[in-house]
């Protein structure tokens, strides 16, 4: 069934004494969970184990307590009580025939250890570098304390083989890896054998790998990830250099895993990263090496994944985030199903959960995560229960998922769309710039529901509770989203703030549909995500001159999370946006906006010709309140449930829509569980005193 053009990807490749049984390499990524919720990660890997991956890493793991990055949540191999934890982790991992790896990380001058409350140690005594900026520095490595750092190597090698992983990758890139610190002169500033010259700076990965060989190298495989270019010019790592490391020391592990510099540039989200964007730093250097390459470039096409193997400028196809939206992509390449790919959309949902300390979530694919917690399978849902059918309205994220998925448990769907398009928001914001990506999540689905022969799509049907009630379906589904207020309210203003009829004020959804504002617009983002940010790009592009107001430190200030928010920023201030920082909006005028300082309060107007509110949501709910008001008539006309669900309930991010869409598909005609957890979770237990 497979297409004979991706046989490639299939075949056997050898990393050092192991063999991985295709080119599939699922790299370390983080999910929130880590020493937290063991179980969960474990059980996130094992159905990428089951979907094909060849090669699965774990996160970042800790393989000592004098370098932790409280309070984001890693795994940990601190000692011997940590093996049980991780050998579950590697026994999922293994159990379809995949190598299974841990990624050790020592975080020297990214460590603050406030948990341990060790003393930090870095390669060279500088204040710690972290997303918090932690008011504290690290002691500099002593000849004593780099001889310790080898054996703590050596001692997590060993844990690492006892826990049953096949592969070791030494962590030194993203800015975040002692090895990266030791290469790098921005962190290197050491006068004795292990700074100054590139070859004294790639001492200690030399000795590490050197003592790990002599400890567990027969038996697994050594990976080294290195950053591609740290984007600093001469002072940092750059490409230049890297590629004389490589060839300086072209066998020293079993295989090169290459990653962009910094995170941000590494896993930089679909607005502003296109898939395989790391070509061009990454082309030439098998060249410098006889071990094979893994890169990373959020691949989801297999013809761009075919053309790395061919140009010979990858030997593995790196995936963190394509691996999350679609753990089972393997197989479909395999089983000759490329429409059925869940493919990532580059939104980033996924690292906040790692940024927030929280469980991740995926837009593209809701069981992420919850494979354990829930007993989610990312390919199956649970047998169908004991009613027939279900009837969803709106046909956004929400509602699409819902149907999807519940035409996969076998009931008799009815789909209604008020509108001429599927998709609802993410049909109208994937035009705006940089987000037509995300337009997949309507993609998938439309062409997977297409697919149903129990699923019956009706376009333009806006429905009332008096059709509802006539129709006779047992399950009503409400996801009919979420519209942007005119008024204000969000975070500063809990109520309607004074405004001036004769200023015209517009919201997104008005810029999304015919409205073209011209002249001097003021934005005032009261919302922090990517919105506010797009809509300066939109109007700046429609010839505008605009000004962003607000009362954050940040210009989109959750995207922080999404890795974005230094682009971003950077993007409009490029683009000749004014950024008004620290400032709200307490009043519009006929001809301006008056502004005032978060921490003063003193004002400022600012002259405009119009003003675009990006502060928060109302819900679309009429339908539904409307339903409940008449839910004594619900028993007469068949009604057993009415569920009102995503925006429409509480708007939030696509992927909070997704889930709830899911959520709906798979718990509709389930048992009652009262005020029971809706989920598993680990528990800690308590010491013996």
């Amino acid at each position: 069934m497979r297409d004979p053009r991706y046989d490639i990807l299939f075949e056997p490749t050898k990393i050092g004494p192991v063999m991985a049984k295709n080119r599939f390499y699922q790299v370390p990524h983080c999910n929130g969970g880590g020493y937290r919720d063991p179980s969960a990660a474990a059980a996130m890997r094992g159905s990428k184990a089951e979907g094909g991956w060849g090669v699965i890493f774990t996160e970042q793991c800790e393989m000592h307590h004098t370098s932790e990055i409280t309070p984001f949540i890693e795994l940990r191999l601190w000692e011997d009580k940590d093996i049980p934890m991780l050998r579950k982790m590697s026994e999922t991992m293994k159990e379809h025939g995949a190598l299974a790896g841990i990624q050790l990380a020592y975080s020297g001058v990214n460590g603050p250890n406030l948990y341990t409350k060790e003393v930090p140690l870095a390669v060279s005594a500088q204040p710690i570098r972290t997303f918090t900026n932690d008011p504290v520095q690290a002691r500099a490595l002593d000849k004593t304390d780099i001889r310790d750092l080898r054996r703590w190597f050596v001692n997590a090698a060993k844990r690492s083989k006892e826990a049953g992983f096949d592969l070791i990758c030494l962590y030194g890139a993203h800015g975040f890896g002692i090895f990266q610190h030791f290469l790098s002169r921005a962190t290197n500033h050491r006068t004795d054998e292990y700074g100054g010259s590139l070859e004294n700076r790639a001492r200690f990965v030399n000795e590490v790998v050197s003592d790990m060989r002599d400890a567990i190298g027969d038996t697994m495989g050594i990976t080294l990830r290195v950053s591609l270019d740290e984007t600093i010019g001469d002072l940092g790592f750059s490409n230049a250099e890297v590629r004389e490391f490589v060839e300086m020391n072209r066998n020293l592990p079993d295989l090169w895993d290459l990653a962009q510099g910094t995170w941000e540039d590494c896993s930089g989200p679909s607005r502003f990263k296109e898939e395989a964007a790391q070509h061009d730093l990454v082309k030439g250097i098998h060249e410098l090496t006889d071990r094979p390459i893994v890169g990373v470039g959020r691949f989801t096409s297999p013809d761009v994944m075919v053309k790395m193997i061919n140009s010979g400028t990858l030997d593995f196809i790196g995936c963190a985030r394509p691996s999350i939206a679609d753990p089972f992509l393997p197989n479909k390449i395999d089983e000759g199903r490329i429409e059925d790919i869940r493919e990532c959309i580059g939104c980033n949902i996924c690292v906040t959960g790692d940024m927030t300390m929280s469980i991740s979530r995926c837009t593209q694919n809701p069981t992420f995560m919850e494979e354990w917690r829930k007993g989610w399978h990312p390919e199956r849902m649970n047998a169908k229960g004991v009613s027939s059918n279900a009837l969803v309205i709106g046909a956004g994220p929400a509602g699409l998922e819902a149907t999807r998925a519940l035409a996969e448990r076998g009931y008799e769907v009815a789909l209604a769309e008020a509108s001429r398009v599927l998709g609802g928001r993410v049909a109208r914001e994937r035009h705006l710039p940089g987000l037509s990506a995300w337009g997949r999540v309507a993609d998938y689905r439309e062409y997977q529901i297409s697919q149903k022969a129990n699923v019956e799509s009706y376009f333009e049907s806006a429905l009332d509770a008096e059709s509802i009630l006539e129709f006779g379906f047992e399950n009503i589904c409400i996801a009919t989203g979420a519209s942007w207020r005119r008024d204000g309210v969000s975070r500063q203003h809990v109520v309607p703030f004074p405004t001036d009829d004769a200023m015209k004020i517009y919201t997104p959804d008005d810029l999304m549909g015919e409205v073209n504002p011209t002249g001097h617009i003021v934005i005032f983002d009261d919302d922090h995500y990517y919105m506010g940010g797009v809509i300066a790009e939109l109007l700046i592009q429609k010839g505008c001159s605009v000004t962003l107001v607000t009362p954050a430190a940040y210009v989109s200030e959750w995207t922080l999370n999404t890795l974005e928010q230094h682009e971003i920023h950077r993007r409009l201030a490029q683009m000749g946006v004014k950024i008004e920082l620290n400032r709200g909006v307490i009043a519009i005028g006929k001809d301006y906006i008056e502004t005032n300082c978060v921490f003063t309060d003193l004002t400022q107007p600012i002259g405009c010709d119009a003003v675009v509110l990006v502060t928060s949501k109302l819900e679309n709910n009429s339908v539904y309140n409307d339903l409940k008001v008449r839910e004594a008539e619900w028993a007469d006309s068949g009604i057993k449930t009415v569920k009102l669900i995503g925006d429409a309930n509480a708007p939030g991010p696509i992927a909070w829509a997704t889930y709830a869409g899911h959520r709906y598909a798979r718990e509709l005609d389930g048992d009652d569980i009262g005020d029971a957890l809706p989920f598993r979770r680990e528990v800690t237990e308590l010491a013996i005193d």
